[in-house]
């Protein structure tokens, strides 16, 4: 559906138990909800039930008249704006009328009877294009990855020159009050690959994870301890709650392989000293002192007015990146590349720390 008209765009109905015109009901719903202050992901229009997620200047909905999987259903919405994204570049209204033909072909592929079939935009590209002359001969003949057991990698990939870049990024999310307190703070974590790799080559990550250590009775040195880890697909998850071996047969070019975060007090990395004298009700003065390095005065010259209302005292955002370290400690330990022509490969490691939701209060 589009804000700027509040119409259907697009509507596609997979099984039928839910009738189309009930779509009709969405944004007089919506609007209501939002003028009474409850606003809510999922809203009731007797027994049908709408979930739904706004991406730009649309709103992705899905109906149904079942308990069903909310989980599963807002998956399935977030990876619609990634795949359409990967075609059109930006997802907004113009994008879609556009594509019209595009995006009924992707959404035809992307679900089958109300389930998630193909979703990796890799290989829909493969055989679902922009040119009309592509899609028409590409459709007699589907790509093997479609119906491999690795559907997301496809076979016969040669390099010259064969490597895997590695990613470790962190983000820390740190909110400190205005005596310098910390009061929460975790980091956020991602592993990031780019693989230029031949064949179908099998991969095994090893972190410096702590549950790992204690199982092998290696608890030396720095570990780390890893909460709400995720997987790519591609990630035997059967072997990782085994053993906590990272093994997979990785996709193509770039992906992430995985994200964690870690529930830890952070120490802030870079601090902020604020000071903010009110000269006249139409002079104000700010001084920002980060540690002993930097300084900053400024001062703004105001209208006349006054206000006896208490003014806010909004906290000072920090936006910063330190390359070649990761605040939690994470190591790769060794990343093994294992591939039947035999051909050696070698991995490049790099480690970002960056701020996420890095916010000081301030004492005025």
């Amino acid at each position: 559906m589009s804000e700027s008209c509040l119409n259907v765009l697009i509507c596609r109905n997979y099984k039928g138990d839910v009738d189309m015109s009930e779509i009709d009901h969405f944004m007089p719903l919506l609007m209501q909800h939002e003028e009474e202050g409850l606003l809510c992901p999922v809203m009731s229009h007797g027994n049908v039930h709408f979930m739904w997620i706004k991406h730009s200047n649309l709103y992705l909905v899905a109906t149904t008249n079942k308990n069903s999987n909310a989980s599963l259903v807002y998956a399935f919405l977030y990876k619609l704006v990634e795949v359409f994204t990967e075609y059109f570049k930006e997802l907004e209204e113009e994008s879609i009328q556009d594509n019209f033909v595009v995006v009924y072909e992707l959404l035809d592929e992307l679900m089958d009877f109300g389930f998630p079939q193909t979703t990796d935009s890799k290989i829909l590209q493969e055989y679902i294009t922009q040119e009309g002359a592509k899609l028409e001969v590409a459709k007699s003949k589907v790509p093997t990855t479609v119906t491999n057991a690795v559907s997301w990698r496809s076979e016969g990939i040669k390099y010259k020159k064969n490597e895997v870049f590695i990613d470790v990024i962190e983000s820390i999310n740190v909110l400190v009050n205005a005596n310098g307190s910390v009061m929460s703070s975790d980091i956020v974590g991602s592993i990031k690959l780019k693989t230029m790799l031949s064949g179908m080559p099998e991969l095994r990550l090893g972190l410096n994870d702590r549950v790992l250590f204690g199982l092998t009775g290696r608890d030396k040195g720095k570990t780390v301890m890893m909460e709400d880890v995720k997987f790519h697909q591609c990630v035997r998850l059967s072997r990782f709650e085994s053993d906590r071996t990272i093994s997979f047969i990785p996709p193509d070019g770039e992906s992430e392989l995985m994200s964690y975060r870690i529930n830890t007090h952070v120490k802030p990395l870079i601090w902020i000293e604020s000071v903010i004298e009110k000269f006249s009700h139409s002079r104000v003065e700010i001084m920002v002192k980060g540690g002993k390095e930097f300084l900053m005065r400024a001062h703004f010259g105001l209208p006349s007015v006054e206000n006896e209302e208490a003014e806010s005292k909004p906290p000072i955002t920090v936006k910063f990146e330190i390359p070649y370290f990761t605040v939690s400690g994470i190591q790769v330990r060794y990343m093994k590349i294992i591939e039947k022509s035999g051909y050696q490969a070698l991995p490049w490691v790099r480690y970002i720390t960056q701020s996420g939701d890095y916010q000081l209060r301030t004492n005025v």
